[in-house]
């Protein structure tokens, strides 16, 4: 059975992407659709943003869990990429690793769930209206995984984005100074503080050549 329909009544989300959980190229959310979107209990934010210094262990872990991926999948694993501010090196995040799995139909979730659930990930979030994501967490909560269809522009979009940050100085450092400057901010849900960047992100979007869609 799919982790959608027995999760523990407590399961809490933050919704971001990349250095937290969604894309930060996607359109703000109210909390209506948080809540839709989200599988368990909507908790808001117990503290601050927790941001770290980067760590050089982080691809390590990404390789760890990538292989895990790969060998509960086996062929059904199109793509496996490490995202987000924890493929960035130098870049302040959540120590929280965001990976992106391409799969063939990411709404067949019985093709790819199940062997997901048996290696220990969670269903948290279902978003059939965006590019019919799924987004999983870890067994040590510390994992988000973003599942996407094959051919999902949002995933190119991501991989550039990163690959623009990895690259750029200027850039990089602009977004840890936008982050760290809205970590000291209250925020009711990750998504808000989230939403908050969206300013300094098209900024960099552009300068990457990215458009939103």
């Amino acid at each position: 059975m799919l982790a959608g329909n027995k999760l523990e009544p407590n399961a809490t989300i933050s919704r971001t992407y990349m250095n937290e959980n969604r894309d930060e190229f996607a359109p703000s959310l109210n909390e209506e659709y948080l809540r839709t979107s989200t599988i368990g209990e909507l908790r808001p934010l117990a503290g601050p943003i927790p941001l770290v210094e980067y760590d050089p262990q982080w691809p390590d872990r990404f390789q760890h869990e990538a292989k895990r991926i790969c060998t509960a999948l086996g062929e059904h694993a199109l793509r496996v990429e490490h995202v987000g501010s924890t493929a960035v090196p130098g870049l302040t995040a959540k120590p929280i690793i965001d990976i992106v799995l391409v799969v063939t139909d990411s709404a067949d979730e019985m093709a790819y769930a199940p062997a997901l659930e048996q290696a220990g990930y969670r269903l948290r979030i279902r978003e059939p209206g965006w590019y019919e994501h799924r987004m999983f967490k870890g067994t040590d909560n510390d994992v988000n995984l973003h599942v996407f269809p094959g051919g999902c522009p949002e995933v190119d979009r991501m991989l550039t984005f990163r690959d623009w940050l990895r690259t750029s100085v200027e850039d990089r450092e602009l977004y840890a100074q936008c982050k760290a400057a809205l970590a000291k901010e209250s925020w009711k849900y990750t998504q808000n503080y989230a939403d908050a960047k969206t300013g300094v992100i098209e900024q960099i979007m552009s300068r990457a050549g990215l458009k939103r869609p």
